[in-house]
């Protein structure tokens, strides 16, 4: 152990070498923790507190033993940081420099077939074909291919020059040797460290096929960091899907690809069209998911009349005696098409659930397995290696059996590495009295009214954070009659990135957001100094996928609100807590507004999973805790007046 403490301890190379390098017991703890992994054979959760430093606690083990390893992001950012600046700056430092390789999804990386096929069909559009040429030119001279280096692409263009599992050709193709994916592919099985994300790591578990056969090599130690986001990726990659928007697609490639044309094809194409068409028009206006059992007779049979359409192009393209491999792979996705609609409105599994995903862009049928555990431990079990699964919210208390069910681990070795921050000092937690209970219509009006006190002595700097769009529609609607201390953002009112940048930039805005502003943004330093969270964030009892789970849970004998609801409720309230407090110097103030926190017996199961936040109960106490975080009042005290 004398290498991780060399490394680690307050006069290691860390601290000796790293300038800001700040020494963190729970950060040694932690890498002791890998090392001690990597010799033997069996697998871990570890949750590591926020401000604990968990990416270098694992990077260094795996590069000190040499070990063969594969680590899986929750994002993009974090594997692009991990392959440009981590790795290099820690295997000089520890004069143990390893082969790395960065893999992405194929709609990262530049297809030359379908810039091919975009530069023809583009070619009366002058915008678009200057743009196609610019790619073109880049990817000449580029030795990744990953199109992130061109900057922002507008999304139809991404698509229409990058892969898909569906279109690519594979090894038919006549840019075979030059493909990139294939390139990047070659790096990863030569490289000792393999960066993915969790959405790529799970297709290939699932799939073990991406077009090129299996895309990841064997690895010693697979890493998944960010690990809480793992078993709801793993649902989509172990279930079965058809959209809309895919067929579209077919369609779109069938007519780019056809050199020659027929009277059949063409009427055949146009069918499937109008089957689109119609199918859309079953769903205008509804967003949402739906079950099964509540899909309309005539939705339902517009999406049995797809197959016999993808029937009629498939035979088309036969009749049309042409040997393309593009055409031949259309032929194929209509085949595969058709078979994935039968299959899943045969579908009577009650390990599964049928259900609609409507968007204002597309419709999606799909089949979802209700657990994905066992899943995944045979796939774990087929990768081998040790398993690492880190993250700031993985346990209950100090409970990961939630957790390892929906990942299919048993034995595992776990543990709870309280972060480093000073929350007794730093930052508050406001409880309001007096709310109305979370279902009455006057609690978002109440809850807003008992928090913009807080956001306007505070100065803005403020998360507002709601459970649904409809408390979120009706808190813009209070917010906008109100004068507020800046800029008032909210979420589907513009790119989550400008929001985010808007907001960063801003240092006195409010911004009132759902979902993904719970998880995964990192707003470090004073301009986040408030965090609101209206109620405790149950799954909505009408969604699907909740209700399968409850019934199945149910089915086996088990308490599905003890077992499913709460514990999956006190983990997303977690992360949302989570956003306030990202740096040692940082300083803020939680709102929680559900009166259930005090009046239910579970309020203790959520209070009990949040980072040890002095609690704060009275209006006055909250404001004045306000009035200090205010920028003007951080200058006055630095100043010492």
């Amino acid at each position: 152990m004398g290498s991780i403490a060399e490394v680690f301890g307050p006069d290691g190379t860390l601290s000796a070498q790293l300038s800001g390098y700040t020494y963190r017991q729970g950060q040694q703890e932690l890498a002791e923790l890998v090392w001690e992994l990597l010799a033997e054979s069996r697998h871990a959760a570890l949750e590591a507190g926020t401000g604990i430093g968990k990416t270098y606690a694992y990077l260094i083990p795996v590069l000190l033993s040499g070990r063969r390893a594969i680590i899986s992001t929750g994002t993009l950012t974090l594997q692009d940081q991990l392959y440009a600046r981590d790795l290099p700056a820690l295997g000089k430092l520890l004069g143990r420099p390893a082969t790395v390789a960065l893999l992405k999804g194929r709609g990262n990386y530049l297809c030359w077939h379908r810039l091919e096929m975009a530069r023809r069909d583009g070619g009366h559009d002058t915008e678009q074909r200057g743009m196609l040429d610019a790619l073109s030119s880049w990817g000449r001279s580029s030795a990744s291919g990953d199109i992130t280096e061109v900057g922002d692409l507008p999304e139809r263009l991404r698509a229409s020059v990058t892969s898909t599992v569906d279109n690519c050709l594979g090894s038919r193709c006549d840019h075979f040797e030059q493909c990139f994916v294939l390139e990047a592919r070659r790096r990863a099985q030569a490289a000792q460290v393999v960066i993915v994300n969790h959405h790529l790591l799970l297709a290939d578990l699932a799939l073990k096929e991406t077009g090129f056969g299996e895309l990841l090599p064997g690895a010693d130690v697979v890493v998944v960091d960010e690990a809480h986001q793992l078993p709801d990726i793993a649902q989509q990659f172990f279930g079965s899907s058809v959209s809309s928007r895919e067929l579209e697609w077919l369609l779109k490639d069938c007519s780019a690809e056809a050199k020659l044309n027929s009277e059949d094809f063409a009427r055949a194409m146009t069918e499937l069209g109008r089957r689109l068409v119609n199918l859309r028009r079953q769903v205008a206006g509804r967003t949402g998911r739906l079950s099964w059992s509540d899909v309309p007779a005539g939705l339902a049979d517009a999406l049995s009349n797809l197959v016999p359409a993808l029937h009629n192009l498939s035979g088309s393209i036969h009749a049309l005696d042409v040997a393309s491999p593009g055409l031949l792979r259309c032929l194929e996705r209509c085949d595969e098409a058709a078979a994935r609609v039968q299959s899943i409105l045969a579908e009577e599994d009650l390990n599964g659930l049928r259900w609609l995903e409507m968007t204002s862009g597309s419709l999606s049928l799909r089949w979802t397995p209700v657990d994905v555990g066992a899943a995944l431990a045979a796939r774990i079990d087929d990768q081998g290696g040790n398993w690492v699964f880190t993250s700031a919210t993985l346990a209950i208390g100090d409970d990961f059996s939630h957790f390892l069910g929906r990942v299919g681990v048993g034995d595992a070795l776990t543990c709870v590495l309280p972060s480093p921050f000073d929350y007794a000092r730093n930052a508050r937690l406001y409880l309001p009295q007096g709310l109305p209970e979370p279902r009455s219509d006057d609690f978002v009006p109440s809850f807003m009214a008992a928090v913009w006190p807080l956001i306007e002595a505070a100065g803005g700097g403020a998360f507002v954070l709601f459970t649904s769009y409809r408390a979120l529609g009706i808190a813009r609607d209070w917010v906008l009659t109100r004068c507020a201390p800046g800029p008032v953002l909210v979420q589907g009112e513009g790119a989550r990135s400008h929001l985010l940048e808007t907001f960063r930039a801003a240092g006195d805005a409010v911004l009132l957001g759902v979902g993904s502003f719970w998880q995964g943004v990192d707003v470090r330093g004073p301009a986040l100094r408030l965090v609101a969270i209206d109620k405790l964030p149950f799954a909505a009892p009408n969604d699907p996928l909740v209700q399968a789970k409850i019934a199945a849970i149910r089915r086996d004998g088990g308490d599905a609100f003890n077992e499913y609801q709460l514990p999956q409720a006190a983990l997303t309230l977690k992360q949302g807590v989570g956003r306030l407090i990202r740096d040692f110097d940082d300083r803020g103030l939680v709102v929680l507004g559900d009166p259930r926190l005090r009046t239910r017996a579970y309020g203790r199961v959520f209070l009990a999973s949040l980072p040890p936040l002095p609690i704060i109960e009275e209006a006055p106490d909250a404001l004045y805790f306000a009035l200090g975080l205010h920028p003007a009042a951080v200058a006055d005290a630095k100043a010492g007046l």
